[in-house]
């Protein structure tokens, strides 16, 4: 009995399948035959499972909730089925719904179609990316290789012999790598690697001073650190004097000549030694300073307008190079090398505050730089600022200023007196032959001097002379006394003239 009520639940499951799957109701026929009492005669099933199968049964018990009501007594008729209990209806359902539908099987498929692409895809971008490492390895590798073989050879050097002359600067800060670098870049050495060795090598290498140095050009390295270091190779290096003037002049007691800036230039700008040898003259500085093209010999905006009307062309730059060290390329053109030292200068005094200066003084940033010109050629540095303060009274009165620099300003030949002629000369430099600040600069002043124009000492002065060789100055506000003071000057023979 067991055997066979398991046989009807199986029997059962499998018409709620197929009746799940829409099958119609001529499949039923296949399995159940009615008289003609609408009794079933027999149950056949059909399938090999089932051809064995008979079964005697007439009803199945049916297990219902207290909820449900129960079917009306009677016989079954031949269009009713077999029915189950609640349980086993819930198996059938649960297991209906764990086996897949057609669109399950379909997504299903779908979906396993794009993995194996995905794995395809992520297959092909793995080769990709182990080649791209093959590549880079072996790029790697190479470089390597020949960076060893390189190391192993050493650095590229020329062997000699040294070519022409070339100037390399060095600039302030420059390290012995960056500095190998220049020496690249002008032809000197072959490669930094080999300079950088050389200089290492050599303890001299950390005095070398910013600057321009003449290099023989295609150097072995060890030549050319050699080279650097030595004081016969720096070029283009300038020292002004405190109220140097820009044209030579002699001395009337020596008879000896006082150089001038443009002479000063000249000699530093010789590149070389024996016929080789490259300098710029000093008639061709002299000729490119009375240049019009302001702008192309470093005059500064402050200054230009000035500059542009100086009655003597030739010396239009006076006071524009100021008084220092100075480093320009000797390489370069005569104007290149006066624009190179006029624009330098003109940072070095803009530095001081001269832009600035003027509120008391009541002068402009060039004659300013005038009067600090003056301030050079008269007083010692202890007495500068009290020799601004005349210079700016008398000009608040009027009063001429006669300096005697002025008038030796204009002569070949100078000494500190000056005879009742030399101060007659009418020009735009004498002082004693005309009102107010002489037409340009006289000297090259120093920063001290600059400085004192811009801050005079506060006091009455009107005159001051210096009475001794020691360069002691009186100073006063009274015409009688200054004569007083003129005649110890002259008892001390400072006044004296060679001519």
């Amino acid at each position: 009995m067991t055997d066979r009520w398991a046989r009807a639940e199986e029997l059962f499951r499998q018409r709620e399948a197929d009746r799940r799957y829409r099958r119609d109701d001529r499949a039923w026929d296949e399995y159940d035959e009615y008289d003609d009492g609408g009794a079933p005669a027999h149950h056949h099933v059909v399938g090999p499972d089932y051809d064995d199968y008979d079964d005697d049964t007439t009803v199945i018990p049916r297990y219902v909730d207290d909820d449900d009501e129960p079917p009306p007594p009677g016989p079954r008729t031949g269009n009713q089925r077999p029915r189950v209990g609640r349980q086993e209806a819930r198996r059938s359902k649960r297991a209906q719904r764990e086996r897949p539908t057609r669109l399950q099987r379909g997504k299903r498929s779908r979906a396993a179609s794009r993995k194996a692409a995905e794995r395809k895809r992520r297959r092909r971008n793995l080769w990709i990316i182990a080649g791209v490492f093959v590549l880079l390895f072996t790029g790697a590798a190479v470089f390597a290789g020949m960076k060893l073989i390189g190391s192993m050879s050493g650095p590229e050097d020329f062997a000699g012999p040294a070519g022409p002359l070339v100037v390399v600067q060095v600039q302030p800060g420059d390290t012995s790598q960056q500095i190998a670098s220049t020496m690249v870049e002008r032809g000197v050495v072959a490669s930094t690697g080999a300079f950088f060795q050389a200089a290492v090598r050599n303890s001299n290498m950390s005095a070398v001073q910013p600057g321009y140095y003449a290099i023989p050009s295609r150097s072995p390295a060890a030549q050319a650190v050699t080279a650097l270091i030595s004081k016969s190779s720096r070029v283009g290096n300038l020292v002004v004097s405190e109220g140097r003037q820009l044209h030579d002049q002699q001395d009337v007691n020596t008879g000896s000549r006082k150089e001038g800036i443009y002479r000063k230039i000249a000699d530093a700008s010789c590149v070389g030694t024996g016929p080789t040898q490259k300098c710029v003259t000093y008639d061709q500085l002299d000729a490119a300073g009375a240049g019009v093209n302001l702008a192309a010999l470093g005059v500064p905006r402050w200054a230009e307008q000035v500059v542009r009307n100086v009655p003597d062309r030739g010396r239009q730059l006076e006071g524009l190079i100021a008084a220092g060290t100075w480093d320009f390329d000797p390489s370069g053109t005569p104007e290149q090398i006066l624009a190179q030292l006029v624009t330098a200068s003109a940072r070095s005094y803009e530095g001081t505050g001269l832009l600035q200066s003027g509120a008391e003084t009541k002068l402009n940033p060039y004659q300013t730089l005038i009067g600090a010109s003056l301030v050079e050629r008269e007083a010692l540095p202890q007495d500068m600022s009290k020799v601004a303060r005349v210079i700016v009274n008398r000009l608040r009165v009027d009063q001429p200023l006669q300096f005697d620099s002025t008038v030796n300003y204009t002569l070949d030949r100078t000494e500190v007196a000056t005879t009742d002629t030399d101060r007659a000369q009418h020009n735009p430099w004498n002082t004693y032959a005309m009102p107010g600040l002489p037409a340009t600069p006289i000297s090259a002043p120093s920063l001290n001097a600059l400085r004192a124009m811009e801050n005079p000492e506060p006091g009455p002065w009107l005159y001051f002379v210096t009475v001794d060789k020691q360069g002691t100055t009186l100073f006063t506000d009274g015409y009688q006394e200054h004569l007083r003071n003129i005649e110890k000057a002259r008892q001390s023979g400072i006044l004296d003239s060679g001519r």
